[in-house]
């Protein structure tokens, strides 16, 4: 819509890219502030509340009245202000409320079973939800390269030229990505905010790499390629603003907390934007907890079926250092510093080509 009243009433501020990704951050902060409060109410009202595993540490227990699908707010105004703010022209811009919409879908429909029948392993069934998210990002791949005609070389960090070009086979790349990132943030959602702050550092490091990436002088400094899809910016900074406010209420002790709406959602955009600035590979560092959360799940499955034995006193990690009688402010504030040094980090290596 401001980029309509740019162009019909020849308001010059609005045309950049940068103000209105301003102003979109702030509008789903404030639509997130406003009606987060009275989602809580109407969760706690009708008992949408979390269930907690009997296995969960006894840290937890206390957790079972905290309502979930907080995610539901925070995307819902993350699509609104992106729809007052974006250029419709864009298909990138499309293509990443495309992809809030199919896999908030998913998250909702894995919370609103569990909330409904109260039980924690309720929902989709592990291979439904898979399939599921393998088919939504078969289809954004999809609507990337025939209907944005994206392009589909494999680029690394530090090399300036594409290695190869991937063709069809880039969907299959991006599949793994996209389902590989969607679930990491979801381990991760295990402890107040924790999931929430690496997903901020990401998207700012992404909306960042997105807006260099789609700016022709900057790009061809940095000797990075250059492709239109700066506008996707503006919906990340949309989601962060959309997680400023959810971060308000999410904060321990958390009031609510955002469920696979939102986890499966966060980590399908961050690998969207990856994805559409040829930084797949930089999204190992960009999303580094993510990693070391998944990687740990990992670990801990195959050497248990392997072994017998166990690597950690519990996967994913952050509940291996509650079982160490670490405080949960301790680990949250910790891997939220690991986050923001590994996404400095990657913001450094842009340079070096």
């Amino acid at each position: 819509m401001l980029y309509w009243i740019y162009q019909v009433f020849d308001v010059n501020l609005l045309q950049y890219i940068t103000v209105r990704a301003g102003i979109a951050f702030f509008l789903s902060l404030i639509f997130t502030l406003i009606f987060m409060p009275r989602f809580i109410r109407w969760a706690q009202n009708a008992d949408h509340h979390q269930p907690i595993n009997d296995w969960a540490p006894e840290s937890h227990q206390n957790k079972a009245k905290t309502p979930t699908m907080g995610g539901v707010v925070f995307i819902m105004a993350t699509v609104v202000a992106s729809l007052l703010t974006i250029k419709f022209s864009s298909a990138y811009a499309l293509g990443g409320l495309l992809t809030l919409s199919l896999f908030a879908a998913i998250g909702f429909q894995d919370d609103y079973g569990k909330v409904r029948q109260n039980e924690n392993m309720a929902g989709l069934s592990a291979r439904i939800k898979l399939l599921l998210q393998i088919g939504a990002s078969l289809l954004i791949g999809a609507f990337l390269i025939f209907y944005a005609g994206f392009n589909t070389e494999l680029y690394i960090p530090f090399i300036k030229t594409a290695l190869f070009d991937m063709g069809t086979f880039s969907l299959l790349f991006w599949i793994f990505v996209m389902v590989g990132t969607s679930n990491a943030v979801n381990l991760t959602d295990g402890l107040d905010g924790l999931a929430t702050v690496p997903s901020i550092a990401s998207l700012a490091s992404l909306s960042i790499i997105v807006y260099i990436t789609g700016n022709a002088v900057i790009s061809d400094y940095l000797l990075m390629p250059h492709f239109n899809v700066g506008e996707v910016a503006i919906i990340s900074s949309a989601l962060i603003g959309a997680l400023a406010g959810f971060l308000w209420f999410n904060c321990h002790p958390a009031e609510v907390f955002m469920g696979d709406s939102g986890s499966l959602t966060l980590g399908a955009f961050i690998a969207y934007m990856a994805i559409i600035s040829k930084s797949e590979f930089l999204l190992i560092l960009i999303g580094l907890i993510f990693v070391i959360e998944t990687v740990s799940v990992i670990l801990q499955v195959g050497s248990y079926r392997l072994r017998n034995k166990r690597v950690f006193l519990m996967a994913p990690i952050h509940h291996h250092f509650e079982m160490k009688n670490w405080k949960e402010n301790k680990i949250i504030v910790r891997f939220w510093i690991i986050a923001m040094l590994s996404n400095l980090l990657a913001l450094v290596t842009l340079k070096i080509r």
